[in-house]
C-alpha cells in the first residue's frame, strides 16, 4: 500500500502507446503549440519518454516541430489518425499484459505504422536511404523492435552504414564509441573538477539514455571490455535499472523509451562477441553494402563493379578486404575534387597492405587503366622559386642576408 501523500507514478507504458497520448494531446489542441514539459505535465510521464514520442511522431510526419533551442510542437492533418492507433498492438487491443511467451508472439498489421521508404535526414543533416528487413523499411523494423524491447546487436564491415541506420531510426539517439580503453566511467559517469576547483559528479550517456527515456547506441561493442559491458547489463534486463557505486550507491531506473542497440565488426582486430554479450541481444542483424545503392547515389559503376567483385572474394575467403559504401562515397568525392586516376590510387591506397595488389589487379582490369599504385608525392614541380612570397630565393644559402 502507498503511504499517505507519496506521490504514485504512472503506469508503465511502451513508446508506441505513449506515442498515440501525445498525438491524441497535440490533436486535442490544434492551434496550441506545446513544449515536452507541457506535456510531460499534462501526461504524467518523464521528460526523455515523452520527447521520444514528440521526436518520433515528427520523423514520422505525423506532427510538427519548431524551435530548437526549447522546440514546440503541433497537430498537423495526420496527427489525429495517430492518436487513434496504437503502434504496439493491434488495433482495438487493449487486453491486459501478455506473458513474455505470448508477447513475442504478436504480429503486426500492415496498418501499425506507416512504413519509411524515402530518404531521412539524420541529425547531422545527411540523407540516409532505408533498406528493407524482414519485409519492412529497417528503420521501422528497428522502431518495432524497440517498442517491443527488443534489443538489437548490428554486425557487419566497417564502413556498411550500422551507425546511420541507428542514427535514422531513432532522432533521441546518444552514442558511446567503444574501443579498448573505454571504462565504466565512460558509460556511467565519474567525478571531474569544474571551474572552482570542485569534484562533481558527471552522468554518463548510459544514465542519461535512461533517465530520459533515449536510446543508446554502444558503437563497437566488441572492442570494450566484458568487465565495463557488464556494467550495462542490468539495465536491458528485467531489472531495468543500474546501481552507481561510484556517487553513493545511488540507483537509476530506466524510464519508457528507452532502449539500447549495438554495434559490431567482425573483422576488426580485436573485437570478440561474448557468449554474455550476444544473449543480451534477441535479434542480430547482418549488415552489409548495398551496391545497388552505390549505382542509385550515381558512383562510377565500374568502381561499383569493382567493389562487387572484391566482395565476392572477401566472402569466397579468398580476400580479406572489399571497398564499402563510405569507401565508394569517398572515392565519389575524391573524384569530384582531384580526377579519376588519383581517385582509384587513393582507393587501392586505403587498402590493407596485403589486399593491395589484388585491388589493384581488380581496378587496373575493370576499368582500363595500365598500372594503378597508391596515392602519393611525386618529384617537385617546377619553377617552385616563382610561387615563393616576394623577396625569397627558396634556397637557405642564397637567402643569407648580403
Amino acid at each position: 500500500m502507498t503511504a499517505p501523500g507519496t506521490p504514485t507514478r504512472p503506469a508503465r507504458t511502451k513508446g508506441g502507446e505513449l506515442r498515440a497520448k501525445v498525438a491524441r494531446l497535440l490533436a486535442d489542441r490544434p492551434a496550441d503549440k506545446l513544449t515536452i514539459g507541457d506535456m510531460a505535465r499534462q501526461l504524467g510521464h518523464s521528460h526523455g519518454a515523452v520527447r521520444n514520442a514528440a521526436l518520433t511522431l515528427v520523423r514520422r510526419g505525423e506532427a510538427d516541430q519548431s524551435g530548437t533551442g526549447q522546440p514546440q510542437f503541433r497537430a498537423n492533418a495526420k496527427t489525429a489518425a495517430a492518436a487513434m492507433r496504437a503502434v504496439i498492438s493491434p488495433p482495438g487491443t487493449h487486453a491486459p499484459r501478455a506473458p513474455a511467451a505470448t508477447a513475442a508472439r504478436t504480429t503486426y498489421t500492415a496498418a501499425a505504422a506507416p512504413r519509411q521508404t524515402g530518404p531521412i535526414r539524420r541529425a547531422g543533416g545527411q540523407l540516409y536511404h532505408p533498406r528493407e528487413l524482414a519485409d519492412l523499411p529497417d528503420v521501422e523494423a528497428l522502431n518495432r523492435l524497440r517498442d517491443a524491447d527488443v534489443p538489437v546487436l548490428l554486425y557487419g564491415p566497417p564502413g556498411t552504414g550500422k551507425t546511420s541506420l541507428v542514427e535514422a531510426a531513432f532522432p533521441d539517439l546518444l552514442t558511446v564509441a567503444g574501443d579498448g580503453d573505454t571504462t565504466v566511467g565512460d558509460l556511467i559517469g565519474e567525478y571531474t573538477q569544474d571551474d572552482a576547483g570542485a569534484y562533481v559528479f558527471q552522468y554518463g550517456p548510459l544514465v542519461t539514455a535512461m533517465t530520459e527515456g533515449r536510446a543508446l547506441l554502444i558503437d563497437d561493442a566488441t572492442l570494450i571490455s566484458p568487465k565495463v559491458l557488464a556494467a550495462l547489463y542490468p539495465a536491458m534486463d528485467g531489472r531495468r535499472q543500474i546501481q552507481v557505486k561510484a556517487h553513493k550507491g545511488e540507483t537509476i531506473k530506466a524510464e519508457p523509451g528507452f532502449y539500447v542497440v549495438a554495434g559490431h565488426n567482425p573483422g576488426v582486430h580485436g573485437a570478440v562477441l561474448t557468449e554474455a554479450l550476444a544473449s543480451r541481444f534477441s535479434v542480430q542483424i547482418q549488415i552489409g553494402t548495398d551496391y545497388d545503392l552505390a549505382l542509385a547515389l550515381r558512383i562510377d559503376a565500374r568502381v561499383v563493379r569493382v567493389a562487387r567483385h572484391l566482395a565476392q572474394q572477401v566472402e569466397l575467403g579468398e580476400l580479406g578486404w572489399a571497398p564499402q559504401l563510405r569507401e565508394l562515397l569517398s572515392y565519389q568525392k575524391t573524384e569530384a575534387v582531384l580526377g579519376t586516376k588519383a581517385a582509384l590510387a587513393n582507393l587501392v591506397g586505403i587498402a590493407p597492405e596485403e589486399d593491395r595488389d589484388a585491388v589493384a589487379a581488380a581496378v587496373t582490369k575493370t576499368v582500363g587503366i595500365k598500372k594503378i599504385a597508391p596515392l602519393t608525392l611525386g618529384k617537385q614541380l617546377p619553377a617552385t622559386a616563382a610561387r615563393l612570397p616576394p623577396g625569397s630565393t627558396g634556397s637557405a644559402h642564397r637567402g643569407r642576408p648580403r
